[in-house]
């Protein structure tokens, strides 16, 4: 089983304190990944503030989707843009549920 094979089993049965903890995990580690300095994350943090380019994003994304085999960004549903980390983890937690 690999790696995001394994956190997706992890993931499905997770709550959604551990949705956050897994995504706020996914960040630091694109952080350190792409030499970003990550700014402490809380639900209030913008995202635009948190210290990560579009690119780390991009990857965090891309992780979420091979986990959760879901990108709430390419659905049919209109979905808004997340502005802060809360927006950004809600948009996860139904997927996780």
């Amino acid at each position: 089983m690999t790696t995001n094979q394994t956190s997706a089993v992890h993931l499905v049965a997770a709550t959604r304190e551990s949705v956050k903890s897994y995504i706020r995990s996914l960040f630091e580690q694109v952080a350190v990944e792409q030499e970003r300095k990550l700014e402490p994350l809380t639900d209030e943090t913008r995202l635009l503030d948190c210290g990560l380019d579009s690119l780390s994003f991009a990857i965090i994304v891309s992780r979420l989707e091979d986990s959760l085999g879901v990108d709430p960004f390419s659905s049919d549903k209109a979905t808004d843009f997340p502005v802060t980390f809360a927006d950004f983890v809600r948009l996860y937690e139904g997927v996780a549920a």
